[in-house]
């Protein structure tokens, strides 16, 4: 893809939405890196549901430690994964507090060190409370950055050093975000709605979905706030590793 159109990409999404963020509830920074670590294979809407309990309850690395994990592991129950989670969150918690005096690293080497919290979660942890130009890269990304042709790559790792080589400085701190919401709720995995995406004529995906290939129980309908759209069915695969 040549730099124009790359560059024209994101302007359409930046106009369509231009303050992005994550659909995860949270408050403080630490809040976030709870919720980013939990929505490894699962939905936004699953985490929220969980940390809607949880956070009334405990929302600090200390009152979360003090309730172990079998205290922590009813809360997470709407989560994939929950048993690892619940153990992953306890660990992490105990040394944040040890080794970070309870505060939110602002170094990948050391986030990376946390139980549960691989490349991916750091990059969001970097960009949202850090503000570094960090651009995680998770199935949506990685799927609208190869259909697209916008940033080919056979594992998330080239995708995202692709992302960061070509994508316009401007438009980089945001780039997670609106490629994210774009591939959640436009450029989806099954049945992509390419009749109602902003970005069609640029994008140089070859086998683009007709019109008359949207049916009705899949027909996507609007979404406040994300500068999107959602479909009302969908699927997601289930992964073993709870670690991103």
């Amino acid at each position: 893809m040549n730099p124009a159109r790359r560059r024209a990409i994101f302007r359409r999404l930046a106009e369509a939405n231009p303050n992005p963020t994550t659909e995860l509830e949270f408050s403080t920074p630490f809040e976030l890196l709870v919720a980013v670590m939990l929505s490894a294979h699962t939905t936004d809407k699953s985490v929220n549901a969980a940390t809607r309990k949880l956070f009334p309850v405990a929302n600090t690395p200390e009152a979360i430690l003090a309730l172990g994990v079998d205290g922590v592991r009813p809360y997470l129950k709407s989560v994939g994964l929950y048993n690892a989670k619940s153990k992953n969150l306890i660990e992490m918690c105990r040394i944040l507090i040890e080794r970070h005096g309870g505060q939110v690293p602002a170094d990948r080497g050391s986030l990376e060190a946390l139980p549960g919290v691989g490349r991916k979660t750091a990059n969001v942890i970097l960009n949202m409370v850090h503000g570094e130009s960090t651009i995680a890269v998770d199935t949506h990304i990685f799927r609208v950055a190869n259909r697209t042709g916008l940033a080919p790559g056979k594992t998330p790792r080239a995708v995202e050093e692709q992302l960061l080589a070509t994508t316009p400085p401007e438009y980089r701190r945001n780039a997670h975000h609106w490629l994210l919401l774009h591939g959640r709720y436009v450029c989806t995995a099954r049945t992509p709605a390419c009749p109602r995406c902003i970005i069609r004529d640029l994008c140089e995906y070859p086998h683009k979905t007709p019109p008359q290939r949207l049916e009705k129980s899949d027909a996507p309908v609007a979404r406040r706030g994300t500068g999107g759209v959602r479909t009302r069915t969908g699927t997601r695969s289930k992964r073993a590793v709870p670690t991103e």
